[in-house]
């Protein structure tokens, strides 16, 4: 038995089905609700010192845990409280409890007229997840204002501070992702006072906002476009719409090397037609990024195609859902269609963005 500290909200076998965006997984043996930096601090260093599995739980808006649950300890990142520190003329530095969560603290920039994460608007789970895997959309990544943050090296059990730019921030990953050597406390963000938003960037977004690119929108403006764009391909929660029962996009867009991107578009290109653009961006010296969604469809799986109770969404074909009743075990069934489909229709294998727990995509 773990020997958690004294006062600790210590329960066993928890579902994590009701501590995840889609409603999937088994029972936790052993459940920790930490409220404070402190307490996270004292229950994983407590957990590491005997030795046993452990699970530190954010939001679960990108977790997948296996039906059989986790035969460890689970503990709950529920610390809150935020503060604003003016640093130089025009801007502000937010810093942030890993536990609160990360729409509310965005709708608390937007209405203090401060700019730079109104773009980030409506995606689920906790600020402590954020800069793990690097959140971004609609043109803006968290890379782009985040100064530092506080976390407990398991390794060493120590508090440390890491500077982003330490932090080896890339397309949805940091050195953080897919490692548990390191649990974020808190963040810091760099925001500008202007009450304007970051440029705009992404074409889509752009268009609903009757703006050129590069140009500048009241943030408040930026905010509810981006949720309207969100809403209509079900990436907003609503616990009574099962299309937003899902982990967001469960697969990466993938990045290809350009010295082999000429053979996977000729061979999309095959697939598909010759005539048919292939949407294409670019994703850093000698790599080009490909649409996940584009490639999804064009393998044959449309939106709201259903495998038993796992669908993917009705709006989005990045989004795979429980459509009420589901298992993990249908989720990865859907998955593994999906992915081996696009993969013997282009060629390009599809990875899952979602952390996988007790539970494997063979």
């Amino acid at each position: 038995m773990t020997s958690l500290p004294l006062g600790a909200d210590v329960r066993g076998g928890v579902p994590l089905s009701g501590y995840t965006t889609l409603r999937l997984g088994g029972p936790a043996a052993r459940f920790v609700s930490a409220g404070t930096a402190a307490e996270v601090v004292d229950a994983v260093r407590a957990a590491d010192r005997d030795g046993g599995p452990l699970l530190v739980l954010g939001g679960g808006s990108n977790l997948v845990v296996g039906d059989l649950g986790f035969d460890g300890t689970v503990v709950l990142v529920a610390n809150h409280g935020s503060k604003i520190d003016c640093t130089v003329p025009g801007r502000v530095q937010l810093t942030v409890e890993a536990g609160e969560d990360w729409d509310t603290v965005v709708a608390g920039t937007v209405e203090a007229g401060l700019g730079g994460l109104e773009c980030l608007s409506g995606i689920p789970g906790l600020v402590g997840a954020t800069p793990v895997q690097n959140v971004g959309a609609y043109g803006v990544e968290v890379a782009q204002v985040l100064v530092s943050v506080d976390l407990l090296d398991r390794a060493t059990g120590e508090v440390r501070t890491l500077r982003a730019d330490e932090l080896g921030l890339g397309y949805r990953t940091s050195v953080l992702k897919g490692t548990d050597r390191a649990v974020v406390l808190r963040a810091r963000f760099e925001l500008v006072d202007d009450g304007l938003s970051a440029p705009i960037r992404y074409t889509e977004l752009a268009r609903a906002l009757g703006v050129r690119q590069e140009e500048r929108v009241p943030v408040a403006e930026a905010r509810a476009a981006v949720l309207d764009l969100r809403r209509g391909k079900g990436m907003v929660l609503d616990p009574a719409d099962h299309d937003t029962w899902s982990a967001g996009s469960f697969f990466t867009n993938p990045v290809v090397a350009d010295a082999a991107a000429g053979e996977i578009l000729e061979r999309i290109a095959h697939a598909v037609g010759a005539d048919t653009p292939v949407p294409r961006y670019p994703a850093g010296p000698g790599a080009s990024k490909l649409s996940a969604a584009w490639l999804i469809e064009r393998a044959g799986f449309a939106k709201g195609y259903t495998r038993g109770r796992a669908a993917l969404s009705d709006k989005h074909t990045l989004a795979l859902t429980n459509r009420g009743g589901a298992t993990t075990a249908d989720l990865l069934a859907l998955a593994l269609e999906v992915r081996d489909g696009v993969l013997a229709a282009f060629g390009v294998e599809l990875r899952p963005e979602p952390v996988l727990v007790n539970c494997s995509l063979n």
